[in-house]
Order: C-alpha cells, then structure tokens, then sequence
C-alpha cells in the first residue's frame, strides 16, 4: 500500500507539474495589446502569445479570483450586512446602501456583471474579515493553482496600490481554474440579473459589460477591466465544438477585435484529437493486468494538423502486488499512461487496476428470493 500511496502522491506532482508548463505554438497573430495570450482550456496548452509573462496592472479583471474565492466560501446564499467602506468604493459601482442585507450570491453577479467595486469591497469583508485580510486570501489561491507572477493588494483592481499587478498567462491560469466551477460558469456567461433592492419598489436589473457574449456568437463569459493606469484589459472564455479556449488582454486598445481575432485563429488552426480513449487498456505484457486496467477519462490534446502523427503513449504501471491484486477495492491507481507530443509529455493520466466485478443479479433472480421469502424457503434451498 505505501508502494501505492507514493505512487499517488508522485503522480499528482508530476501532473501539476505538467499542467503549467505552457506548451507554446508559434503563431503569426496580429493584436493591439500590449500583452495577451491564448490557451486551451482542457490542457492548458498555450495557442498564441506576446509578452504574456510580463507584470502589468490588471484592474478589474481582478474580479475573478474576487469571485471564486467568495463563490468557495460556502456562503453564496447568506446574507451580507454592507458596510459605510463598501458604499465609498470609488469608480464603478451598483449603489449598495449602508446597512442594507443582501445575499453574497447577489453581490457576485454585481461584481462580474457591474464591475461594482462596491460588492468587491462588501465580499472582501464579509468573505475575509477585511479587505488586508481578504487579499491574504488571494495571494493564497494564487500560489496554490500555480500564479506566480501574481501579487493581489486589493479585491477590485483600483489602483490604490503598487504592488497588485499579474501577467497575461497568470491570468489565463487563475481564468481556467474558476471555469472549472458551474457556478462561477453560470455567472460569468449571464447576460442580465435581477437582484433585489431594499428600499425601492423595483428590482436592480444589471446587464453584463462583456459585450463579446453578444458581439461574438461562440463566447461564453468574461471579465473586463479598466483603469488610467492599467488600461483596457480582459478575460474571455469561447467554445466552439468540443474546444473551449481562455483569451487574456492587458493594455489593449482594440481588446474585443483582439479576442476575437485570437479565436477564429485558434478554432482554425487546432483540433481536438483523442490521443487516449476512456475505458480498458490493453498493455499485454503481464498477465495479473489482462483486462484488469483502464482510465477513467480519455486523453484530449490540440493539435495542428501537421503535429497529429507527432503523438505517442507511454504506459508506466507498478508490480503486481497480492494485496491489491485480490483486493475487492475496484480503483487502485497502479501506474499512469502519459501522452507525448513530438518527444516531450504533454498530459498524463492515471490507470486503475480493477478486480473482476461481481455479477448483478438480475430481477428474476430478486423475484424469485421474494416469492420463496414469503414461502418461507431459503434462496439457497
């Protein structure tokens, strides 16, 4: 079992390991910004950049390590006191009202959809006791998906601080990581929210400042940003087919063109090719494993069509071991297939060794048992 333990433990590094290093693809990509970047979501796998690892300020974008941290909080549907602070946040806002209660939830669909550096605030105390205390927070998520360019000093990008600033690619890193969650998803994609308002007789109605979900047909959410200083910047997501892409922004004066752009570049140019198949494995070189080993999901990688016949699978298992060979336990992790791309890994997988499943009894069988329980004769005779 220890065998097996470090044999988790060792995949899961390699596989984080992998996971952010960008495999960069030349391309010949005219952009406005100064910055900016295009990665696949699935992979991670970076499509185009330019200067995408240099610091900048990022402004509002900044919004969406804001979100998932709130939306990770547990604390969507409670109800958040606003503060005097909060109503005094400078630049865009929703008008929140000292004192008023409402839900966090709420507060989440100002602040992608508004920009409000009013929720910003309001979600940074009630989320991290404080505004300090909630950038600590940030920080924290940062370094823990792997931004390492990173420095977060506040929850709304207002550049009352020198030290917040990322880059293009931490941006696309911090982006693919909050995807992951539907939540996060639903909100970044919506288009107008309704949310209530205590002292009037009409609801709030915001509309989403994204205008690329109703400007370009295949986008699927989004942040802006802009400040004197950090200019124009944004965070979009796109899916066409079964490839959904993460564009990134800063500096650029012609961001929504530069998004889309980026886009119809990387939908042209890549496919998704299924470099692994989901389901058994059939490795032959020892008989404890035949028919015994399979993946839980399958291996997709973009590709250019000159780099498809580049691909190559390596599978990686441990020795057989009589303690989880006659194990009942149906998912035990004994090696990883990994997936090169022109001699270099580029994704992993774990294999799982799985014990002959027991045969379900059907229901004639369960009849049956009935009938001769209410009889009074064993199943067994």
């Amino acid at each position: 079992m220890r065998m097996i333990s470090k044999l988790v433990i060792v995949f899961l590094m390699v596989s984080l390991f992998i996971v952010n290093i960008p495999q960069k693809v030349d391309a010949s990509l005219g952009v406005s910004a100064a910055s900016a970047v295009l990665i696949e979501q699935q992979s991670g796998r970076v499509l185009f950049e330019k200067d995408a690892h240099t610091k900048r300020r990022i402004a509002s974008i900044t919004k969406i390590m804001t979100a998932i941290l709130a939306i990770e909080s547990g604390k969507m549907n409670q109800k958040v006191k606003v503060s005097e602070k909060a109503t005094r946040a400078e630049g865009s806002s929703v008008y929140l009202k000292p004192g008023e209660k409402i839900k966090l939830n709420d507060l989440v669909y100002g602040l992608m959809l508004r920009s409000g550096n009013d929720t910003a605030v309001a979600i940074a105390e009630y989320v991290g006791g404080s505004v300090d205390g909630f950038a600590f927070l940030m920080n924290q998520k940062a370094k823990e998906i792997g931004m390492y360019n990173t420095h977060f000093a506040n929850p709304h990008g207002l550049d009352d601080h020198e030290d917040h600033y990322s880059t293009a690619y931490d941006m696309a890193i911090l982006m693919r990581y909050a995807m992951k969650d539907k939540t996060f998803q639903k909100i970044s994609g919506t288009k107008e929210y309704h949310a209530p308002n205590p002292t009037e007789n009409w609801d709030r109605e915001w509309k989403n400042k994204n205008r690329l979900l109703t400007k370009y047909k295949y986008c699927t959410g989004g942040k802006t940003g802009f400040t004197k200083r950090a200019k124009r910047t944004l965070v979009t997501t796109a899916t066409k087919g079964d490839m959904s892409l993460i564009a990134v922004t800063l500096n650029g004066p012609d961001d929504w063109n530069d998004h889309i752009s980026m886009y119809e570049n990387g939908f042209k140019g890549f496919d998704m090719i299924e470099v692994v198949s989901k389901g058994k494995v059939d490795i032959g070189k020892n008989n404890d494993y035949e028919n015994h080993l399979y993946v839980k999901e399958p291996i997709l990688y973009p590709a250019t069509s000159d780099e498809t016949d580049l691909f190559s699978v390596k599978f990686k298992l441990s020795k057989p071991d009589k303690k989880w060979l006659s194990s009942k336990k149906n998912e035990t992790i004994v090696g990883k297939a990994a997936v090169y791309l022109d001699g270099r890994v580029v994704e992993e997988t774990p294999i799982y060794y799985e014990n002959e499943p027991e045969k379900k009894k059907g229901f004639f069988h369960f009849f049956k048992e009935i009938f001769l329980a209410v009889i009074g004769v064993n199943a067994n005779g």
